[in-house]
């Protein structure tokens, strides 16, 4: 196992961890390494390398895109369980991440608490990749900016050009999407406008964000969804919070993206969701599987994002 220099080892534990320039790095390694993936160019930069993947929370798009993508990259992965490791069980945290990353060179995990994460992290000698906790969704909104970078970027544009000035409307819970894109907006330079129902808000100490200016919020959806290039949502009642179903879906009632609501932002406004989505609760079926609608594409591009991160996190800056 090769093992990156004094200082050099970074996590990506939250949207925040990385400056804006490495983004601007890790957008057009995604556009390099996908188009070396449609184009059937066979290129495994992590030949020898293993990612070991820990699941606390039940996973689809984030163990198909980390482990395909691992794979395609040259890599091999580890696949692990609460129910079938000892993390958090019999075994601290802390000791689970000492013995596990003595015999792999990247650790992703999709946990609950943030703060298992990072104790995770402090303790690991590899890089640790945040796969979603109930506080922030990083790859998440790493792959959505890339998708809006892709479907309205400008041709000779870079990256980070392409997002500033951007508005992108967030309808719905003030969950750890929101957090996260209330991160990325900080970080890149564009406005989220939130809309939540009363006693769902985003709290700006959770989302960590210290510059105001980064988002407003409304008390409609509608506002909120005004003059958006993006417009995008979530379920809305995130695992973990199942007890409460039946009283989030009677306060999210009017926070069902619409038709309406897309005719208010821009003429060219793009529909973005994590998936899976509940069509008929926090979106109709007109606009998921519309015209403005990216989901697919969003969904796919997980997996290059991420091939560029862990590409970046193992070997530094290519070329």
């Amino acid at each position: 196992m090769i093992k990156p220099g004094p200082g050099l080892m970074k996590h990506f534990l939250q949207f925040k961890d990385l400056r804006a320039e490495e983004y601007a790095y890790l957008f057009e390694r995604a556009r390099i390494i996908k188009a070396r993936f449609k184009n059937y160019e066979k290129y495994q930069p992590l030949a020898d390398r293993t990612l070991a993947m820990i699941f606390e929370k039940a996973s689809t798009r984030t163990r198909v895109s980390f482990e395909a993508g691992m794979y395609q990259m040259g890599g091999s992965v580890v696949h692990l369980t609460s129910e079938g490791s000892q993390l958090g069980r019999a075994e601290p945290v802390e000791d689970t991440a000492r013995v596990i990353s003595r015999m792999v060179d990247l650790v992703m995990i999709r946990t609950y608490e943030q703060a298992k994460l990072e104790l995770f992290a402090a303790n690991a000698r590899v890089p640790v990749i945040n796969g979603l906790t109930n506080e922030y969704h990083p790859c998440q909104i790493l792959a959505d900016l890339f998708t809006l970078i892709e479907h309205r970027g400008r041709r000779g544009a870079d990256a980070l050009e392409c997002l500033r000035g951007k508005v992108v409307a967030w309808v719905g819970d003030g969950n750890n999407m929101a957090n996260t894109w209330l991160q990325a907006a900080e970080v890149l330079g564009f406005t989220v406008h939130v809309s939540t129902p009363e006693g769902y808000q985003v709290r700006p100490e959770v989302a960590g964000v210290r510059d105001p200016g980064c988002y407003r919020v409304f008390d409609h959806p509608m506002d909120a969804c005004r003059g958006a290039h993006l417009v995008t949502t979530d379920v809305w009642t995130s695992m973990g919070y199942e007890a409460e179903n039946e009283e989030r879906r009677k306060a999210f009632v009017e926070w069902c993206v619409d038709d309406d609501m897309m005719a208010v932002a821009q003429p060219d406004a793009l529909f973005m969701h994590c998936l899976p989505a509940h069509r008929g609760e926090e979106v109709t079926a007109e606009v998921i599987d519309g015209p403005q609608s990216v989901v697919w594409d969003e969904a796919e591009n997980r997996m290059h994002v991420q091939k560029a991160l862990m590409e970046y996190l193992l070997l530094g800056r290519i070329g």
